[in-house]
Protein backbone atom coordinates (compact mmCIF):
# COMPACT_ATOMS: atom_id res chain seq x y z
CA UNK A 1 0.00 0.00 0.00
CA UNK A 2 1.37 3.40 -0.96
CA UNK A 3 1.81 6.43 1.26
CA UNK A 4 1.21 10.15 0.68
CA UNK A 5 5.00 10.61 0.53
CA UNK A 6 5.47 7.90 -2.08
CA UNK A 7 2.48 9.11 -4.08
CA UNK A 8 3.88 12.64 -4.23
CA UNK A 9 7.38 11.55 -5.27
CA UNK A 10 6.02 9.25 -7.96
CA UNK A 11 3.58 11.87 -9.28
CA UNK A 12 6.28 14.52 -9.40
CA UNK A 13 8.73 12.15 -11.11
CA UNK A 14 6.12 11.26 -13.73
CA UNK A 15 5.52 14.95 -14.47
CA UNK A 16 9.18 15.79 -15.20
CA UNK A 17 10.57 15.68 -18.72
CA UNK A 18 14.22 14.52 -18.57
CA UNK A 19 15.54 17.32 -20.85
CA UNK A 20 14.27 19.90 -18.33
CA UNK A 21 16.91 18.52 -15.92
CA UNK A 22 19.60 18.25 -18.57
CA UNK A 23 19.10 14.50 -18.98
CA UNK A 24 18.79 12.68 -22.31
CA UNK A 25 15.58 11.08 -23.50
CA UNK A 26 15.59 7.28 -23.44
CA UNK A 27 13.23 6.67 -26.34
CA UNK A 28 9.61 5.60 -26.04
CA UNK A 29 8.73 4.27 -22.55
CA UNK A 30 5.61 2.82 -20.95
CA UNK A 31 5.76 5.26 -18.04
CA UNK A 32 5.92 9.04 -18.51
CA UNK A 33 8.48 11.36 -17.03
CA UNK A 34 11.72 10.70 -15.20
CA UNK A 35 12.97 7.14 -14.69
CA UNK A 36 13.53 5.86 -11.16
CA UNK A 37 17.12 5.12 -12.16
CA UNK A 38 17.74 8.75 -13.07
CA UNK A 39 16.07 10.15 -9.97
CA UNK A 40 17.94 7.76 -7.68
CA UNK A 41 21.23 8.73 -9.30
CA UNK A 42 20.51 12.45 -8.89
CA UNK A 43 19.55 11.92 -5.22
CA UNK A 44 22.50 9.67 -4.46
CA UNK A 45 20.41 6.72 -3.31
CA UNK A 46 19.83 3.25 -4.72
CA UNK A 47 16.99 2.45 -7.09
CA UNK A 48 15.84 -0.23 -4.64
CA UNK A 49 15.59 2.29 -1.82
CA UNK A 50 13.67 4.78 -3.99
CA UNK A 51 11.29 1.99 -5.01
CA UNK A 52 10.62 1.11 -1.36
CA UNK A 53 9.85 4.77 -0.58
CA UNK A 54 7.50 5.16 -3.55
CA UNK A 55 5.69 1.91 -2.76
CA UNK A 56 5.33 2.72 0.94
CA UNK A 57 7.59 -0.09 2.11
CA UNK A 58 9.99 2.41 3.71
CA UNK A 59 8.18 5.06 5.72
CA UNK A 60 11.08 6.71 7.52
CA UNK A 61 13.58 8.24 5.09
CA UNK A 62 16.09 10.47 6.83
CA UNK A 63 15.98 14.26 6.59
CA UNK A 64 19.07 14.06 4.37
CA UNK A 65 17.32 11.70 1.95
CA UNK A 66 14.19 13.85 1.85
CA UNK A 67 16.29 16.93 1.11
CA UNK A 68 18.27 15.04 -1.54
CA UNK A 69 15.04 13.99 -3.25
CA UNK A 70 13.80 17.59 -3.14
CA UNK A 71 17.00 18.72 -4.83
CA UNK A 72 16.88 15.90 -7.37
CA UNK A 73 13.29 16.77 -8.31
CA UNK A 74 14.11 20.51 -8.43
CA UNK A 75 11.18 21.29 -6.13
CA UNK A 76 10.20 24.89 -5.50
CA UNK A 77 9.87 26.15 -1.88
CA UNK A 78 6.17 25.28 -1.60
CA UNK A 79 6.73 21.78 -2.94
CA UNK A 80 9.69 21.27 -0.59
CA UNK A 81 7.56 22.21 2.39
CA UNK A 82 4.87 19.80 1.26
CA UNK A 83 7.42 17.00 0.77
CA UNK A 84 8.76 17.51 4.31
CA UNK A 85 5.24 17.57 5.72
CA UNK A 86 4.34 14.31 3.95
CA UNK A 87 7.54 12.73 5.25
CA UNK A 88 6.47 13.62 8.79
CA UNK A 89 2.96 12.20 8.57
CA UNK A 90 4.17 9.12 6.67
CA UNK A 91 6.84 8.47 9.30
CA UNK A 92 4.41 8.83 12.18
CA UNK A 93 5.47 12.25 13.45
CA UNK A 94 1.75 13.05 13.30
CA UNK A 95 0.37 9.95 15.06
CA UNK A 96 -2.39 8.16 13.18
CA UNK A 97 -3.39 5.73 15.91
CA UNK A 98 -5.07 8.32 18.12
CA UNK A 99 -8.50 9.76 17.48
CA UNK A 100 -8.00 13.40 16.48
CA UNK A 101 -9.80 16.20 18.25
CA UNK A 102 -12.47 17.84 16.11
CA UNK A 103 -11.32 21.04 14.42
CA UNK A 104 -11.74 24.14 16.53
CA UNK A 105 -14.80 26.09 15.44
CA UNK A 106 -14.86 28.95 17.92
CA UNK A 107 -13.11 32.19 17.00
CA UNK A 108 -11.20 34.05 19.68
CA UNK A 109 -12.70 37.44 20.72
CA UNK A 110 -9.53 39.27 19.70
CA UNK A 111 -9.76 37.75 16.21
CA UNK A 112 -13.42 38.79 15.96
CA UNK A 113 -12.42 42.29 17.02
CA UNK A 114 -9.78 42.32 14.27
CA UNK A 115 -12.45 41.26 11.80
CA UNK A 116 -14.65 44.15 12.94
CA UNK A 117 -11.80 46.59 12.33
CA UNK A 118 -11.56 45.30 8.77
CA UNK A 119 -15.12 46.42 7.98
CA UNK A 120 -16.15 47.46 5.36
CA UNK A 121 -13.48 45.22 3.85
CA UNK A 122 -13.97 41.68 2.58
CA UNK A 123 -12.60 39.16 5.09
CA UNK A 124 -13.31 35.81 6.69
CA UNK A 125 -11.91 33.38 9.24
CA UNK A 126 -11.58 29.79 8.09
CA UNK A 127 -9.71 26.60 8.86
CA UNK A 128 -7.93 24.09 6.62
CA UNK A 129 -11.05 21.96 6.31
CA UNK A 130 -12.78 24.91 4.68
CA UNK A 131 -15.18 25.81 7.51
CA UNK A 132 -16.16 29.48 7.27
CA UNK A 133 -16.16 30.44 10.95
CA UNK A 134 -16.76 34.19 10.78
CA UNK A 135 -16.94 36.85 8.10
CA UNK A 136 -17.53 40.54 7.48
CA UNK A 137 -20.70 41.91 5.96
CA UNK A 138 -18.77 42.66 2.75
CA UNK A 139 -17.84 38.99 2.42
CA UNK A 140 -21.54 38.20 2.58
CA UNK A 141 -22.14 40.82 -0.13
CA UNK A 142 -19.69 39.34 -2.62
CA UNK A 143 -20.99 35.78 -2.01
CA UNK A 144 -24.72 36.61 -1.85
CA UNK A 145 -26.90 34.53 -4.14
CA UNK A 146 -24.24 31.85 -4.65
CA UNK A 147 -25.39 29.44 -1.94
CA UNK A 148 -22.02 29.46 -0.20
CA UNK A 149 -23.35 30.83 3.09
CA UNK A 150 -26.75 29.12 3.01
CA UNK A 151 -25.79 26.26 5.35
CA UNK A 152 -25.91 26.67 9.11
CA UNK A 153 -22.23 25.71 9.15
CA UNK A 154 -20.93 26.80 5.72
CA UNK A 155 -17.90 24.98 4.38
CA UNK A 156 -16.03 26.20 1.32
CA UNK A 157 -14.55 22.80 0.43
CA UNK A 158 -17.95 21.10 0.56
CA UNK A 159 -19.46 23.90 -1.53
CA UNK A 160 -16.75 23.76 -4.20
CA UNK A 161 -17.10 20.01 -4.77
CA UNK A 162 -20.82 19.41 -4.22
CA UNK A 163 -22.72 22.55 -5.29
CA UNK A 164 -23.12 23.03 -9.05
CA UNK A 165 -23.31 26.80 -8.52
CA UNK A 166 -19.66 26.83 -7.47
CA UNK A 167 -18.53 26.02 -11.02
CA UNK A 168 -20.18 29.22 -12.21
CA UNK A 169 -19.27 31.41 -9.24
CA UNK A 170 -15.56 30.56 -9.41
CA UNK A 171 -14.37 31.51 -12.90
CA UNK A 172 -11.27 29.34 -12.38
CA UNK A 173 -13.06 26.48 -10.66
CA UNK A 174 -10.33 23.93 -11.42
CA UNK A 175 -7.71 26.05 -9.64
CA UNK A 176 -9.97 26.65 -6.64
CA UNK A 177 -10.78 22.93 -6.42
CA UNK A 178 -7.06 22.10 -6.41
CA UNK A 179 -6.47 24.67 -3.66
CA UNK A 180 -9.24 23.37 -1.41
CA UNK A 181 -8.16 19.74 -1.83
CA UNK A 182 -4.51 20.57 -1.18
CA UNK A 183 -5.30 22.57 1.96
CA UNK A 184 -6.85 19.49 3.53
CA UNK A 185 -3.35 17.99 3.81
CA UNK A 186 -2.40 20.92 6.03
CA UNK A 187 -5.32 20.39 8.39
CA UNK A 188 -4.50 18.80 11.77
CA UNK A 189 -4.75 15.00 11.52
CA UNK A 190 -6.35 15.23 8.10
CA UNK A 191 -5.80 11.53 7.39
CA UNK A 192 -7.96 10.67 10.41
CA UNK A 193 -10.62 13.31 9.86
CA UNK A 194 -14.00 11.71 10.36
CA UNK A 195 -15.54 14.61 8.46
CA UNK A 196 -13.28 13.98 5.49
CA UNK A 197 -13.96 10.27 5.22
CA UNK A 198 -17.62 10.07 6.18
CA UNK A 199 -19.12 13.36 5.04
CA UNK A 200 -17.10 14.91 2.22
CA UNK A 201 -15.54 12.09 0.20
CA UNK A 202 -18.78 10.10 -0.42
CA UNK A 203 -20.63 13.12 -1.82
CA UNK A 204 -17.68 14.85 -3.53
CA UNK A 205 -16.88 11.73 -5.55
CA UNK A 206 -13.82 10.70 -7.55
CA UNK A 207 -13.14 14.26 -8.76
CA UNK A 208 -12.29 15.21 -5.19
CA UNK A 209 -10.35 12.04 -4.38
CA UNK A 210 -8.21 12.41 -7.49
CA UNK A 211 -7.25 15.98 -6.63
CA UNK A 212 -6.56 15.12 -3.00
CA UNK A 213 -4.21 12.26 -3.82
CA UNK A 214 -2.15 13.77 -6.61
CA UNK A 215 -0.37 16.27 -4.28
CA UNK A 216 0.03 19.08 -6.78
CA UNK A 217 0.92 22.34 -5.00
CA UNK A 218 -1.55 24.74 -6.63
CA UNK A 219 -0.81 28.34 -7.68
CA UNK A 220 -2.77 31.03 -5.88
CA UNK A 221 -3.18 33.96 -8.22
CA UNK A 222 -6.04 36.41 -8.60
CA UNK A 223 -9.39 34.96 -7.47
CA UNK A 224 -11.96 35.57 -10.22
CA UNK A 225 -15.63 35.49 -9.26
CA UNK A 226 -18.78 35.65 -11.37
CA UNK A 227 -21.29 37.27 -9.02
CA UNK A 228 -24.96 36.37 -9.74
CA UNK A 229 -25.70 40.09 -10.19
CA UNK A 230 -23.53 40.08 -13.30
CA UNK A 231 -20.48 41.67 -11.68
CA UNK A 232 -17.11 40.18 -12.54
CA UNK A 233 -14.81 40.42 -9.53
CA UNK A 234 -11.04 39.98 -9.39
CA UNK A 235 -9.69 39.72 -5.86
CA UNK A 236 -6.25 39.43 -4.32
CA UNK A 237 -5.92 37.30 -1.18
CA UNK A 238 -3.80 38.10 1.86
CA UNK A 239 -3.72 35.35 4.50
CA UNK A 240 -2.76 35.66 8.16
CA UNK A 241 -2.04 32.30 9.79
CA UNK A 242 -3.54 31.88 13.28
CA UNK A 243 -1.28 28.97 14.12
CA UNK A 244 -2.38 28.43 17.72
CA UNK A 245 -6.00 28.06 16.56
CA UNK A 246 -5.25 26.15 13.32
CA UNK A 247 -7.23 28.89 11.57
CA UNK A 248 -6.62 31.59 8.98
CA UNK A 249 -7.77 35.17 8.58
CA UNK A 250 -8.18 35.84 4.87
CA UNK A 251 -8.57 39.37 3.49
CA UNK A 252 -9.75 39.92 -0.09
CA UNK A 253 -8.63 43.07 -1.91
CA UNK A 254 -9.95 44.38 -5.25
CA UNK A 255 -7.33 43.71 -7.93
CA UNK A 256 -8.52 46.53 -10.20
CA UNK A 257 -10.68 49.65 -10.20
CA UNK A 258 -13.56 47.90 -11.93
CA UNK A 259 -13.76 45.36 -9.12
CA UNK A 260 -13.49 48.09 -6.48
CA UNK A 261 -16.50 49.85 -7.99
CA UNK A 262 -18.48 46.63 -8.25
CA UNK A 263 -17.74 45.71 -4.64
CA UNK A 264 -18.83 49.19 -3.54
CA UNK A 265 -22.17 48.70 -5.35
CA UNK A 266 -22.66 45.30 -3.74
CA UNK A 267 -21.95 46.75 -0.28
CA UNK A 268 -24.79 49.24 -0.71
CA UNK A 269 -27.32 46.45 -0.95
CA UNK A 270 -29.09 45.34 2.24
CA UNK A 271 -26.91 42.90 4.17
CA UNK A 272 -26.20 41.68 7.67
CA UNK A 273 -23.42 42.56 10.03
CA UNK A 274 -20.28 40.77 11.09
CA UNK A 275 -21.20 37.14 11.61
CA UNK A 276 -19.50 34.50 13.72
CA UNK A 277 -20.84 31.18 12.44
CA UNK A 278 -19.88 29.22 15.54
Amino acid sequence: MGTPLGDFIRAKRDSIQPPSLGLPEHGRRRAPGLRRLDLAARAGISVEYLTRIEQGRDRNPSVAVVNALADALSLDPSERNHLRYLAKITGGACPSHTRPAPPRRDVRPSVLQTLRLLEPGIAMVTNRLGDILAHTSAYESVTSGTGLLDADTPNLTHYVFTDSRARTFFADWNDVADQQAFDLWLAPSVENSEWLSTELAPVAGPEFTRRLNRHVVPPRGVLRLNHPSGCELQLLRETLELSSDAQQLVVFLPADERTAQAVDQLRRRPHGRLRAIS
